[in-house]
Protein backbone atom coordinates (compact mmCIF):
# COMPACT_ATOMS: atom_id res chain seq x y z
CA UNK A 1 0.00 0.00 0.00
CA UNK A 2 1.38 3.52 -1.06
CA UNK A 3 1.57 5.67 1.90
CA UNK A 4 2.25 9.30 0.95
CA UNK A 5 2.90 12.45 3.06
CA UNK A 6 3.28 16.02 1.74
CA UNK A 7 5.72 19.17 3.65
CA UNK A 8 4.85 22.41 3.22
CA UNK A 9 8.36 23.82 4.53
CA UNK A 10 8.25 27.18 5.72
CA UNK A 11 10.58 29.34 8.21
CA UNK A 12 8.96 28.67 11.08
CA UNK A 13 6.60 25.83 10.76
CA UNK A 14 6.40 22.83 8.45
CA UNK A 15 2.55 21.68 7.46
CA UNK A 16 1.87 17.92 6.99
CA UNK A 17 -0.35 15.96 5.45
CA UNK A 18 -0.79 12.34 4.95
CA UNK A 19 -2.44 9.59 2.28
CA UNK A 20 -2.66 6.29 3.93
CA UNK A 21 -3.36 4.41 0.18
CA UNK A 22 -6.73 5.86 -1.18
CA UNK A 23 -8.03 9.13 -1.59
CA UNK A 24 -7.97 10.79 1.66
CA UNK A 25 -5.70 13.62 2.65
CA UNK A 26 -5.88 13.94 6.45
CA UNK A 27 -3.44 17.06 7.96
CA UNK A 28 -1.39 16.50 10.62
CA UNK A 29 0.23 18.80 13.24
CA UNK A 30 2.70 21.19 11.87
CA UNK A 31 6.63 20.76 13.22
CA UNK A 32 7.93 23.88 14.91
CA UNK A 33 11.39 24.97 13.20
CA UNK A 34 13.55 25.98 15.87
CA UNK A 35 16.27 25.23 13.61
CA UNK A 36 16.81 23.29 10.06
CA UNK A 37 18.63 20.21 12.01
CA UNK A 38 15.74 19.69 14.50
CA UNK A 39 13.20 20.21 11.86
CA UNK A 40 14.81 17.55 9.41
CA UNK A 41 15.14 15.05 12.31
CA UNK A 42 11.60 15.92 13.48
CA UNK A 43 10.13 15.31 9.67
CA UNK A 44 12.49 12.01 9.40
CA UNK A 45 11.14 10.68 12.85
CA UNK A 46 7.32 11.23 10.87
CA UNK A 47 8.17 9.70 7.85
CA UNK A 48 9.39 6.44 9.87
CA UNK A 49 7.02 6.41 11.75
CA UNK A 50 3.98 6.42 9.46
CA UNK A 51 6.31 4.25 6.76
CA UNK A 52 5.90 6.76 4.06
CA UNK A 53 6.80 5.71 0.28
CA UNK A 54 6.58 8.74 -1.26
CA UNK A 55 7.06 12.04 0.07
CA UNK A 56 5.42 15.66 -2.11
CA UNK A 57 7.25 18.78 -1.36
CA UNK A 58 6.15 21.89 -2.19
CA UNK A 59 7.60 24.47 -4.05
CA UNK A 60 6.56 27.94 -5.04
CA UNK A 61 6.49 28.37 -8.72
CA UNK A 62 6.21 32.14 -9.71
CA UNK A 63 6.92 34.93 -7.47
CA UNK A 64 9.44 36.78 -6.50
CA UNK A 65 11.12 34.77 -4.19
CA UNK A 66 11.13 31.56 -6.50
CA UNK A 67 14.51 30.95 -6.56
CA UNK A 68 15.31 31.72 -3.19
CA UNK A 69 12.87 29.55 -1.83
CA UNK A 70 13.37 26.66 -4.09
CA UNK A 71 17.34 26.63 -3.18
CA UNK A 72 16.15 26.57 0.97
CA UNK A 73 13.32 24.29 0.39
CA UNK A 74 16.28 21.80 -1.75
CA UNK A 75 18.56 22.20 0.81
CA UNK A 76 16.40 21.11 3.45
CA UNK A 77 15.31 18.12 1.30
CA UNK A 78 18.73 17.03 1.12
CA UNK A 79 19.19 17.18 5.01
CA UNK A 80 16.54 14.20 5.30
CA UNK A 81 17.52 10.74 5.22
CA UNK A 82 14.32 9.59 3.77
CA UNK A 83 15.22 7.13 1.29
CA UNK A 84 11.77 6.63 -0.20
CA UNK A 85 10.59 8.65 -3.69
CA UNK A 86 10.72 12.59 -3.42
CA UNK A 87 8.62 14.20 -5.91
CA UNK A 88 7.80 18.10 -6.36
CA UNK A 89 4.40 19.89 -6.12
CA UNK A 90 3.50 23.34 -7.34
CA UNK A 91 2.25 25.02 -4.12
CA UNK A 92 1.39 28.21 -5.61
CA UNK A 93 -1.76 30.03 -3.89
CA UNK A 94 -2.23 27.05 -1.44
CA UNK A 95 -1.10 28.70 2.08
CA UNK A 96 -3.99 31.21 0.42
CA UNK A 97 -6.64 28.82 -0.07
CA UNK A 98 -5.56 27.50 3.32
CA UNK A 99 -6.39 30.27 5.10
CA UNK A 100 -9.95 30.96 3.27
CA UNK A 101 -11.03 27.14 4.07
CA UNK A 102 -10.21 27.73 7.74
CA UNK A 103 -12.16 31.09 8.18
CA UNK A 104 -14.07 31.07 11.09
CA UNK A 105 -13.07 27.63 11.67
CA UNK A 106 -9.37 28.77 13.87
CA UNK A 107 -8.35 31.98 14.79
CA UNK A 108 -5.32 32.85 13.13
CA UNK A 109 -3.30 31.34 15.37
CA UNK A 110 0.17 30.52 14.94
CA UNK A 111 -0.10 26.86 15.54
CA UNK A 112 0.12 25.30 12.10
CA UNK A 113 -3.25 24.49 11.35
CA UNK A 114 -3.07 26.83 8.28
CA UNK A 115 0.45 25.31 7.33
CA UNK A 116 -0.76 21.68 7.44
CA UNK A 117 -3.40 22.22 5.42
CA UNK A 118 -2.06 23.83 3.18
CA UNK A 119 0.16 20.46 2.93
CA UNK A 120 -2.70 18.81 2.86
CA UNK A 121 -3.66 21.00 -0.39
CA UNK A 122 -0.37 20.32 -1.89
CA UNK A 123 -1.14 16.68 -1.76
CA UNK A 124 -4.37 16.75 -3.55
CA UNK A 125 -3.22 18.39 -6.25
CA UNK A 126 -0.62 15.72 -7.03
CA UNK A 127 -3.12 13.46 -7.11
CA UNK A 128 -5.08 14.25 -8.92
CA UNK A 129 -2.11 15.73 -11.30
Amino acid sequence: MKKIASIDIGLKRIGIAICLGGEIVSPQNAILRKNRNQAARDVDFFLKEWEINTLVVGLPRGGSSEEEMTRRIEHFVSLLEFSGTVTYQDEYGSSIEAKEMMQGVTKQKRDGKIDSMAAKIILERWLTR
